[in-house]
């Protein structure tokens, strides 16, 4: 990696925790010229826009959390197993966010709506590769004759990822890990009882 390279990392790594919390657009340059301790025209040396940082600095999150996700499945193959692992990832936001302001995807699906149609447009994209995830663990489990035949694995993918956001919306909110906790247990019961066969 080139000075330019690493320069644009860091510059991601210190900022993506203050979009996160002030909003990947609304934060002001200000701000991000404090945590980053470059001017304005050492940011925009790296990134074309303040649109184009707060694009980058979203995808820098998901995939920091995409790559806690992978380490987590690594090693499992059971369906219960790899679901199990994946929403404990989420654990962490009980015990401390991994990301200050919550979860990168439930802020920016809050933020994005219609005035800024790209980063709308890579929440979605996020949204959908999540949910993909889960769909294919569930039916991977269906045709190894793991979880129930009867289970639709769009509707427990949905079930997994609306439960954790929600649970994610309501810590952050209480500053309380109590939700999270609430909901992984719950998931787990569900796991157990609706789809294992």
């Amino acid at each position: 990696m080139g000075k330019g390279e690493d320069t644009k990392r860091r510059i991601l790594e210190r900022a993506t925790p203050l979009l996160n919390r002030h909003g990947y657009l609304s934060a002001p340059l200000s701000d991000i010229m404090r945590v980053t301790g470059l001017q304005k025209g050492g940011i925009y040396n790296h990134f074309a826009s303040k649109e184009d940082l707060a694009l980058e600095a979203f995808d820098y999150a998901i995939e920091v959390i995409s790559r806690r996700i992978a380490q987590s499945l690594e090693g499992k193959t059971g369906a219960i197993e790899r679901l199990r692992a994946a929403t404990g990832v989420f654990r962490n936001y009980a015990d401390g966010d991994p990301f200050v302001g919550g979860c990168p995807l439930l802020n920016v699906a809050v933020e994005s709506d219609d005035a800024h149609p790209g980063l709308r447009r890579r929440a979605r994209k996020t949204m959908d590769r999540w949910q993909g995830m889960f769909e294919r663990i569930v039916a991977r489990g269906i045709e190894r004759g793991e979880l129930r035949a009867d289970v639709d694995p769009a509707t427990v993918a949905t079930v997994i990822i609306a439960a954790l956001e929600g649970a994610v919306a309501m810590t952050n909110l209480h500053k309380d890990g109590t939700p999270m906790r609430r909901v992984l247990a719950h998931l787990d019961r569900y796991f157990d009882r609706e789809l294992k066969k």
